[in-house]
């Protein structure tokens, strides 16, 4: 689809939306067909995610944080959404949550940052870092599954309970489910505490460390 084919597109979009038409797709199980439209090159992914006005998430960010890292990893981790520090410099995992998810990647796993690939649920954020609705994530969620086919990732890590809920569509406490190890897709999915979450609570690290013993003996 060409550049002009995709403004008329979203142009008309916009116009069923204004007189009460929904246009993202309600099911709580997406098809893998939904992502057959998009680029099979992550660098055309980007720029087709930086030119997304899908929701209202778009009238507040200052940038789209698309994700980075290593388009062939083996490990992928997925948090909730981008933070101020995030919004501000178009990187995912930036702020002080994310040097501790550096520092749990470089210590527990033995590997440099740039050997995995980290993305969110949704690309930009929320306001007053609120959690994302249903909505936004099902509209973001495209994308999402477009990167994690490129990647191709054997295990996915997923930060927090919003990120596994949207993932898997569980309700799950993730006190309850951290550690287990599921199947999801191709790959295995591995839930975790948020580096946030123990940025509050310092006695939680000895979970996340434990369970990130277990993504490295998977390694």
């Amino acid at each position: 689809m060409s550049t002009l084919e995709e403004l008329k597109t979203l142009k008309e979009l916009y116009t069923y939306r204004a007189v009460g038409f929904e246009y993202y797709k309600e099911s709580k199980e997406l098809k893998s067909e939904s992502n057959t439209y998009m680029p099979n090159c992550m660098n055309e992914l980007k720029q087709t995610v930086l030119k997304c006005y899908l929701c209202q998430l778009c009238k507040g960010r200052k940038n789209v944080v698309f994700g980075e890292g290593n388009i062939k990893a083996k490990l992928m981790f997925i948090g909730e959404g981008p933070g101020a520090s995030e919004d501000a410099s178009g990187r995912p995992f930036v702020g002080q949550a994310g040097q501790l998810l550096t520092k749990i990647i470089e210590n527990v796993l033995e590997l440099k940052r740039d050997d995995v690939y980290i993305a969110n649920i949704v690309k930009c954020r929320p306001p007053q870092n609120r959690t994302p609705t249903y909505e936004e994530a099902n509209i973001c969620r495209p994308y999402l599954l477009k990167q994690m086919e490129i990647i191709n990732p054997s295990i996915i890590v997923a930060l927090g309970s919003t990120s596994f809920r949207y993932l898997t569509d569980d309700e799950t406490p993730i006190s309850r489910v951290r550690g287990e190890m599921l199947q999801y897709k191709n790959a295995k999915l591995i839930p975790t505490f948020h580096p946030s979450f123990l940025l509050r609570t310092p006695s939680a690290k000895k979970d996340v460390w434990r369970d990130m013993l277990k993504v490295k003996g998977l390694l």
